[in-house]
């Protein structure tokens, strides 16, 4: 991790070359991913036009997590994190490459584009904890809780833009500017992958500039007790375990962007375009507060802004589902960014604070894992519930859980609520440990 100095000011993470590089990096292949998401999942619900199986979409991105999820988290700590990022997304090149041909040949065999996503999924199970581990290593420590608020932004600016460009890709009229035999391969779906692939192939130019070499932090070889160490230290951190557990069942029950095809399609009617928009205004909320919070960040209170918020998360998304105007679904997932985006910064300056340097990617694993359930397996949870009960009911009783869920874990988890300041110095006092039974050493 850079020595130099801590640097003052709202945008202080940006002194640093290796920061602006791989944020910029992270631009790209988000946007990308997310243009790609918009394309998957109306092609699947056109083909067959069933919710569960934009359910069985994000099950099929969820369980390498759960296969890889100790190995993913070791690797990340015992080799370099930058070659392991590296690795992965030049595998997801390719397995982009198949959904453009999928869609180029005109394969209606959604099982081939389930096992894809799988793949995919696989790459993201091992990228996602090296890349968690990564930031550290970017920025001097005094403005870690700074990049962490400027890397949710760029994130969400990404989810914003992404989805938007998807869904006016897929319906780009291409016949009027390229060869009518390219054109009836191109429109939807593949003029989208081609630019996802162009996306991906930028990202890897950029985080390959990267002068950090972060090494090896873990020295010891594979064994049951390393690959079960972030596992043993979230249990014994009460604070990690309450906040990553909050935001899984918060988002599990209350998540509703699964289903956003059918509301795009059935219930608003408004087309892949509605369905761009519908996917972009969580995260045009989200980058608002992000980039409030870079210039005017929490400074107390942290716990109890963090419980609040996702509680209106659970309240604006039964407003969302029980809307039938344009206008306000986009506002209601607008407020469901919005406080969203709280919760991120919260737990993810949490995670990184509260957790020793050598110990960082098999407890971002486990994050991993719990982010995971809650966007790809929610995903899937939602297929299943809206195939049972109905989609808007689904998205309402969700928005109950949630609330639910706030009010419990305040109970369960006081931690949560005592979390003042998000400093180092703060997260890691023996009172921010909960009731524990042994060392954390």
């Amino acid at each position: 991790m850079s020595t130099s100095p801590d640097a003052p000011g709202a945008a202080a993470a940006f002194q640093s070359r290796d920061f602006r590089r791989y944020q910029l990096a992270r631009l790209l292949v988000i946007i990308g991913a997310e243009a790609q998401a918009v394309a998957v999942a109306w092609q699947i619900y056109a083909i067959t036009h069933s919710a569960l199986d934009l359910g069985y979409t994000g099950l099929a991105l969820f369980l390498p997590g759960i296969v890889f999820l100790l190995i993913s988290g070791h690797t990340a700590d015992r080799f370099d994190r930058r070659h392991i990022i590296l690795t992965c997304y030049t595998l997801q090149f390719f397995f982009t490459s198949a959904l453009f041909y999928l869609s180029w040949t005109g394969n209606r065999h959604v099982e081939l584009y389930f096992a894809v996503l799988f793949l995919i999924g696989t790459g993201r199970a091992f990228s996602g904890p090296a890349s968690s581990a990564l930031l550290p290593h970017l920025v001097p420590k005094g403005n870690f809780v700074n990049a962490v608020s400027w890397g949710a932004s760029i994130f969400q600016l990404a989810n914003f833009v992404g989805p938007a460009i998807g869904g006016a890709l897929y319906t780009l009229p291409v016949q009027h500017w390229i060869p009518a035999a390219w054109s009836q391969h191109l429109a939807g779906g593949g003029i989208v992958y081609s630019f996802t692939l162009m996306m991906l192939a930028g990202f890897l130019v950029l985080v390959g500039s990267l002068s950090v070499r972060p090494g090896r932090q873990e020295q010891r070889s594979m064994s049951a007790e390393t690959l079960l160490a972030g596992f043993k230290y979230m249990w014994r951190r009460k604070l990690l375990l309450g906040v990553t557990t909050l935001d899984l069942f918060a988002v599990l029950l209350g998540g509703s962007v699964a289903l956003l095809p059918i509301f795009a399609r059935d219930i608003l009617h408004s087309g892949p375009g509605g369905l761009g928009l519908l996917r972009a205004a969580p995260a045009f909320g989200a980058l608002a507060v992000s980039l409030l919070l870079t210039w005017r960040p929490m400074r107390h209170s942290a716990g109890k802004r963090m419980l609040w918020c996702v509680a209106f998360f659970g309240a604006a998304t039964i407003v969302f589902g029980l809307s039938r105007s344009m206008a306000l679904s986009l506002a209601a997932l607008f407020v469901v960014g919005a406080v969203d985006m709280v919760s991120v910064i919260v737990r993810s300056s949490m995670l990184q604070l509260a957790t020793p340097q050598s110990m960082r990617g098999r407890v971002s694993a486990v994050n991993a894992l719990f982010i995971g359930a809650s966007n790809e397996f929610g995903g899937f949870e939602s297929g299943v519930t809206a195939h049972w009960w109905g989609t808007v009911n689904s998205v309402v009783i969700g928005g109950i859980g949630a609330i639910a869920v706030t009010a419990i874990w305040s109970g369960l988890f006081p931690s949560l609520r005592a979390v003042n300041r998000l400093t180092e110095e703060e997260l890691m006092m023996p009172e921010m440990e909960g009731s524990i039974a042994e060392p954390l050493n």
